[in-house]
């Protein structure tokens, strides 16, 4: 999870598991990682460096949660090299008419919303609970299902910072923006760039297929235009 600029966002999982409204949130979602972290375990075998009941580790005071907070708040990104320039304005005019504001909503570049992972029904309590995009995008929903942080959705991520971020989807499965406006990627024959798995030579790596249509020009100007954000 990339921390800076984690104070616009609402969500602190991929899931959608920990709701961030204000700093409390943010502290209590450290105390979980520090402290509950210490226990996790499948079966016998323990996570890390997870020790054996009782955890040895300190827990953090409220003071060093609160200064954690405020350091991670004060986090700011890299300068980045990718200046604004004819090619990259071609590139957000793309942006906006194929309709990716519509997730990626500047000036955040996220709506800020959660949407339903594939094969999930939503409940009708949380359409009152949570800010919820009815829109499945396809991705792959095991994190979302099949995981003890699942919610069944996913947060909408901010495009905020692509340039020096990858690699791509939920678990990094494409080095590149390039990659990921790759129309091969959806086939099972795809041989993924980033993660692939124990064992695994090819693999589809599903979901998103917005841009995949776009001429080669249209993407590169695209691409170009992310990499300013």
């Amino acid at each position: 999870m990339d921390l800076i600029g984690i104070r616009d966002r609402k969500y602190l999982d991929a899931t959608g598991l920990n709701q961030h409204r204000g700093i409390g949130d943010l502290m209590r979602y450290a105390a979980l990682v520090n402290d509950v972290g210490q226990y996790n375990h499948y079966g016998e075998f323990r996570v890390g460096d997870a020790p054996p009941e009782p955890p040895t580790r300190a827990r953090l005071s409220e003071a060093q949660l609160y200064a954690l907070a405020l350091y991670i708040y004060s986090l700011k990104p890299p300068e980045n090299p990718n200046k604004p320039s004819t090619l990259t304005r071609r590139g957000e005019q793309i942006f906006q008419s194929e309709g990716c504001a519509m997730c990626h909503t500047p000036p955040l570049y996220t709506n800020n919303k959660l949407t339903p992972a594939e094969g999930f029904t939503i409940p009708e309590e949380h359409k009152k609970k949570y800010d919820i995009l009815p829109v499945s995008v396809g991705t792959d929903p095991r994190l979302a299902l099949e995981s003890r942080k699942g919610t069944g959705y996913y947060r909408v991520p901010s495009l905020r910072g692509v340039w020096y971020r990858g690699p791509f989807e939920r678990n990094g499965s494409v080095a590149t923006l390039e990659d990921w406006f790759d129309p091969k990627r959806l086939g099972d024959d795809y041989a993924p760039t980033g993660f692939k798995g124990f064992g695994v030579k090819t693999r589809a790596v599903k979901g998103h297929e917005f841009g995949l249509k776009l001429g080669a020009e249209d993407k590169r100007v695209l691409i170009a235009f992310l990499r300013t954000l």
